[in-house]
């Protein structure tokens, strides 16, 4: 089979891929990708069983090479060995515990509360208004205040690393240039170097004075690991939830029997939260380098190759979602991959189970009626998927106005 070129992101602002993925589940689901462009080629792993079996596998399967496109077939990422979703082995298993730490579940339930008000406040106030862009309105501003809040980033400095987060790893432009992307991703980088100066000689409680503090083997993290490791928690604690929250206002809008489960509770918070992670499956793929001579469901993988695992099929594998394409939200079982799966599982899942539970929630509480009002805007990405813009009306829920 002849793929699109799945490195360029109008491949995916042109074509629906779904019936691709299908096609390749059922007949060629480890696919080789010619090499386009002077790019080298790489395998596409679309079926759900082979995606978990390589994430298992992260001694013959690295992400020291880079873990998107984007990254791999430029030849590398310069932060492997340093950013965590970029470092294998030991010291992978002791930066992720020590973030693991300044994410705890005491830390989570301090800034519980000001999640819930954040999301209630901004979704009033559309109401208020009958209108909105939920993208832009609701979505980039619950997200981006929790990560920033656990951080410990002053919260008038939010709206800028928004702006920056949402051209580091996609586009609201289609015809946005590359390195529009990498002066964005510079400009987090520097703004985390100025803020961990700040935070050494004035700490405050956040993620960053805690990695300050961090030690390994009786040393210090050096200022790349902690400025990276920031870099990271701030792209994926806002791109993926933000992207995660406006897909489910736009899927509930479109299938109102679905809505109609959330707002009269038959369909359970926590179950809800699950299908609209699996329905929307922000991060399309990651990626991988084969360390070794290894085998894909009898497909031969040679020392070197990139190998891509495309959450965009697999959380659509009929072998394991009966009516994949169809919005369930009581589906249960409910084992998607829009965490990954393994030794690099979201960091962050706890959080973003939070940030959507709220936001079910405060619709459910809130709205009685939502519309879709005018045409969404996609985002431009081979790595992400979502939209920019989503205009919506919401119509009150007749019990809220009467408290």
């Amino acid at each position: 089979m002849i793929l699109p070129d799945l490195s360029d992101p109008t491949t995916f602002d042109d074509q629906d891929l779904g019936d691709l993925w299908r096609e390749l589940r059922q007949t060629t689901p480890v696919a080789w990708h010619e090499p386009v462009g002077g790019r080298p080629g790489f395998w596409v792993v679309s079926r759900y069983s082979d995606v978990v079996d390589v994430y298992r596998d992260s001694g013959t399967y690295s992400s020291q090479g880079g873990n998107v496109l984007t990254t791999l077939l430029a030849g590398g990422d310069s932060a492997a060995g340093v950013m965590l979703p970029v470092t294998d082995g030991p010291r992978h298993r002791q930066l992720r515990n020590i973030i693991l730490r300044a994410l705890s579940p005491r830390t989570l339930e301090r800034i519980s509360a000001s999640l819930r008000d954040r999301t209630e406040r901004l979704l009033e106030g559309a109401i208020e208004r009958g209108t909105c862009d939920f993208a832009a309105d609701i979505a980039s501003r619950i997200p981006m205040g929790t990560i920033a809040e656990l951080l410990g980033v002053p919260a008038e400095d939010g709206a800028f690393l928004l702006s920056q987060t949402r051209s580091a790893l996609s586009s609201d432009e289609r015809d946005s240039k590359p390195k529009e992307a990498v002066e964005a991703r510079h400009e987090i980088l520097l703004y985390f170097g100025e803020l961990l100066e700040l935070r050494r000689k004035s700490p405050v409680p956040g993620v960053i004075s805690e990695l300050a503090e961090a030690v390994i083997d009786g040393a210090k993290l050096s200022d790349d690991e902690i400025v990276l490791n920031c870099y990271s928690l701030i792209v994926g604690g806002d791109e993926t939830s933000r992207l995660t929250m406006i897909d489910a206002v736009n899927a509930l809008a479109g299938h109102p029997d679905q809505w109609h489960l959330l707002r009269t509770g038959a369909a359970d918070l926590a179950t809800a939260v699950e299908e609209v992670l699996r329905w929307a499956s922000p991060t399309m793929h990651f990626g991988r380098t084969c360390e070794a001579d290894s085998q894909i469901s009898g497909v031969r993988i040679a020392k070197g190759d990139i190998v891509t695992l495309w959450h965009s099929s697999a959380n659509r594998d009929e072998m394991i979602f009966p009516s994949p394409d169809e919005l369930a939200l009581d589906r249960t079982p409910n084992r998607h991959l829009a965490f990954g799966y393994g030794p690099h599982f979201c960091l962050g899942a706890t959080l973003a189970r939070m940030e959507l539970t709220e936001l079910l929630r405060a619709l459910r509480a809130k709205v009685a009626e939502l519309e879709v009002t005018g045409a969404p805007q996609r985002i431009h990405s081979n790595f992400l998927t979502g939209f920019s813009s989503l205009p919506v009306t919401f119509s009150r829920h007749r019990t809220d106005a009467m408290n």
